[in-house]
């Protein structure tokens, strides 16, 4: 539900045509149309004589009628009101209870303006005049402002919203053809009851500034001084194994969230065979404005991939071994000054990368993928050191793979010639910066469109120390030790099985990997510049 203020002419405009059919089917009515006239007495004549005969379906529609009395469907909207009240939605709480005010006491007038006689063989007792029927324009009131704040509730998916619905709407049915079964109202009067409520619920939406729409994946500002709008809400992707004293650690970012005015987040954890595919889809059928992702490097591309091209800002917490993807946004490691920087931040559209290969099915990253020696180090870096004293287990995985052996490579950029390389390896990147603030890709921007590539290739072990130097004071020159380039798609086929990563994942041995730009895939919640 958007809260726009539309032109004087646009709401009288349309307060008019909400009305029209209220005022057409009146007129058809009171002039006794004849067509109108004759359906309605044809009805009420089969509705009685069948209603004869069959005592038992009357007091089922007697006990339906019961059920579905205009004070059930008020009271209906009493109780949405209060929920919604009690989730500070108060726009939306004040215009359902005006709307439910304004049936009440618009039926009770438009009846004893015209008091027509109720059909001559009722069936049940009744007080009262015939038009319009109260039981359709409640029930229609009801179903219909339903339909206008079930999308703005917040934490109900699609499915569940549809399954409230369902039976509103066939409460409109069961409660007007109770109504017509019993010849307590003639098919007209139904009529008039569903188009009364449409003018009611059209003039009151329009009173308030109300206007169906999609809702929007941004914080909501309040419309007016009459009360504040729905919170925007979070969802919160947790890997409980990277995230240490899990209690302290949601009870942080609840309470960072609710003091920026989001309503309570929607915790969702990892599990050993899911890093965070289906959890994503959750935060997205939930229609979040915000998702929060505590884990490592895995987690992030998973999530990421799966929040590619939906809009929905992400915001990385650092809490894993790498955290190479926070690194790289200039996100800080520390967990109260991430929260603050992320949640006070801006929103930054960047790119992910499209990956193929043998073995494995396409997939998408955001930071690097790579063949060779650095997916050997990641792969044998040992679990427990990495537990204890974090990226530096790296570096004792790297001085057990100091002679990993070479391995001749085909890589093709976009649509140029193939070029053929001996290398220890070759990285793929989307970002530059490796743990340490070491540049391993220092051209390498998240928003480029790019892609950057770097071949590594010392023959020997002695030739490390000119690479590591190079790397670390970013010398572009390229030489046969060191080469980079970029493009938007590279293919890498090696002569021979070896070590492949995505995002410091690794993801088996293979032969083939292919990357290309996905650019402005990811909406990133990163640091305002300072």
């Amino acid at each position: 539900m958007n809260h726009h203020p539309p032109s004087s002419l646009g709401r009288a405009l349309t307060v008019v045509l909400g009305a029209l059919p209220f005022a057409v089917i009146t007129l058809l009515v009171f002039k006794d149309w004849p067509p109108l006239q004759r359906w309605d007495q044809s009805v009420a004549a089969r509705a009685a004589a069948y209603g004869a005969g069959h005592e038992t379906v009357i007091d089922f529609w007697q006990v339906v009628g019961a059920v579905v009395l205009p004070w059930t469907s008020r009271a209906v909207i009493v109780v949405v009101a209060a929920y919604l009240w009690r989730r500070r939605a108060r726009v939306l709480a004040f215009w359902l209870l005006v709307s439910a005010g304004a049936e009440l006491v618009l039926v009770q007038s438009v009846e004893y303006i015209f008091e027509r006689p109720r059909p001559a063989q009722i069936l049940v007792e009744s007080d009262g005049w015939s038009y319009v029927s109260g039981h359709a324009t409640a029930a229609f009131v009801m179903a219909g402002a339903l339909g206008v704040v079930l999308p703005s509730v917040r934490g109900w998916r699609r499915r569940f919203r549809l399954l409230v619905m369902l039976p509103a709407i066939a409460v409109v049915w069961i409660a007007s053809a109770d109504q017509i079964a019993l010849n307590a109202h003639y098919v007209s009067d139904v009529l008039g009851g569903w188009a009364l409520g449409l003018a009611i619920l059209t003039a009151t939406s329009i009173g308030f500034g109300l206007r169906p729409g999609l809702r929007r994946r941004r914080r909501r500002t309040p419309s007016d001084g009459t009360g504040t709008t729905i919170p925007p809400r979070a969802a919160v992707i947790v890997n409980p194994i990277k995230v240490g004293d899990g209690v302290a650690f949601r009870r942080k970012v609840t309470r960072a969230l609710s003091v920026r005015g989001y309503d309570d987040p929607l915790w969702l954890e990892t599990r050993e065979d899911d890093a965070g595919n289906a959890m994503a889809k959750r935060a997205i059928e939930n229609e979040s404005d915000l998702v929060l992702i505590a884990g490592g490097d895995g987690t992030v591309r998973v999530v990421c991939a799966a929040l590619a091209y939906t809009g929905i800002p992400v915001g990385v917490i650092p809490a894993g071994t790498g955290n190479l993807l926070a690194r790289n946004l200039h996100i800080p490691l520390d967990l109260d000054d991430a929260l603050e920087r992320i949640l006070d931040g801006r929103d930054r559209r960047i790119d992910l990368v499209s990956v193929r290969g043998d073995d494995l099915d396409t997939d998408r990253f955001a930071v690097m993928a790579g063949l060779g020696l650095d997916a050997a180090i990641i792969s044998d870096a040992p679990p427990h050191l990495k537990k204890q004293i974090g990226w530096t287990a790296y570096l004792v995985s790297a001085a057990k793979n100091i002679n990993h052996p070479s391995v001749r490579v085909k890589l093709t950029i976009d649509d140029a010639e193939p070029i053929e390389r001996r290398v220890r390896t070759v990285v793929i990147g989307n970002v530059g910066m490796l743990q340490a603030n070491i540049p391993l890709l220092p051209d390498a921007r998240p928003d480029d469109g790019l892609l950057d590539v770097v071949v590594i290739a010392p023959r020997r072990v002695t030739q490390w120390p000119i690479v590591v130097w190079r790397l670390m004071t970013r010398t572009n020159r390229t030489d046969m030790y060191l080469e980079r380039f970029t493009g938007r798609r590279v293919e890498i086929t090696a002569a021979v099985d070896v070590q492949r990563q995505l995002d410091g994942d690794p993801i088996g041995p293979g032969r083939f990997l292919s990357a290309e730009i996905e650019p402005g895939a990811l909406t990133a919640r990163v640091p305002k510049r300072r």
